[in-house]
């Protein structure tokens, strides 16, 4: 309980941290309710495929029946918008989640044994990071075949070199420890003191580099959904949804804002959910960090 009083006096003193927590608080119950907000359609096998009432390449505006218009070929904004949602989620908490494990193991294994183990770990590690990461994730997406599975894998084979580094790092440092020192003495083995003993105290870092990159990794997996590398058209993805809106991002002639809402309405939910989870990184720092309490 104590505890948790400190928590909030740090977070009271940083209403922008509370800011994150509503935003991505926000996205997360219409996550969870999106099949009443947006119920699917009766005997429709695959809830992410949006609605369509036509193939008109013009979008609609929007209406009582659409209440964010329709994209071109006529897919529903405001589904696509809200199962959207859960797709945005899927992809930061798998991607962060197992580029993470990974980093956090190749790290953790290179700091704790160093000599060769350490040399060959981090020169594979330097040589992923010597390639652009978006680039990267194009052709690894292009030898795989487009979807959105791809794009996810993609994006985790880019990512986890970062925390394999900040792993690496803290453990060289913990290891030295009295702590660890008593577990060697006592005969614990070596699996028993990285996972138990070294890791745990080496991974507040890893967690707030992981909420700080959150959102880079949302940006990431929509730009490789704009580029058509990602889910398949009609799939319930922001990124997808970006794409549909590209003959219609200067307008139609004669009228440049005639059709905002193709672009401005998933364009502002992406911003959203990066600014809410570049929000919640920080007040991870904050709180993790006694230094800056």
């Amino acid at each position: 309980m104590e505890r948790l009083k400190d928590v909030w006096k740090t977070l009271k003193r940083r209403p922008m941290s509370l800011l994150g927590f509503a935003i991505i608080g926000t996205f997360l119950a219409a996550a969870a309710l999106a099949p009443v907000l947006a119920p699917p359609e009766a005997g429709s096998r695959d809830s992410y495929i949006i609605p369509q009432t036509g193939y008109s390449p013009d979008p609609a505006k929007p209406s009582k029946e659409h209440w964010f218009g329709t994209t071109e070929q006529q897919y529903d904004l405001y589904y696509g918008m809200v199962w959207g949602t859960r797709t945005a989620f899927k992809v930061a908490v798998k991607v962060v989640g197992l580029s993470a494990c990974v980093g956090v193991i190749l790290g953790g294994v290179a700091g704790f044994y160093g000599g060769w183990i350490d040399e060959i770990l981090m020169r594979f590690t330097d040589v992923v990071l010597a390639f652009p990461d978006l680039l990267l994730a194009v052709v690894i997406v292009a030898v795989l075949g487009p979807s959105l599975d791809h794009v996810m894998y993609s994006v985790m084979a880019v990512s986890w070199p970062s925390y394999a580094r900040l792993m690496r790092g803290e453990v060289l440092s913990v290891k030295e420890r009295d702590f660890v020192a008593a577990a060697r003495a006592l005969g614990a083995r070596d699996a028993r003191i990285l996972f138990v003993h070294i890791i745990p105290n080496c991974i507040y870092p890893v967690l707030v580099v992981a909420s700080l990159s959150t959102g880079s990794v949302v940006i990431t997996a929509a730009a490789l959904s704009f580029l058509g590398l990602g889910a398949p058209v009609g799939y319930a993805d922001w990124g997808q949804l970006i794409s549909l809106s590209r003959n219609w991002i200067m307008g139609s002639a004669g009228h440049p804002f005639e059709y905002w809402h193709t672009i401005f309405i998933p364009g502002i939910a992406i911003f959203l959910f990066v600014l809410g989870w570049n929000l919640m990184g920080d007040a991870a720092r904050d709180l993790l960090d006694p230094r800056r309490r």
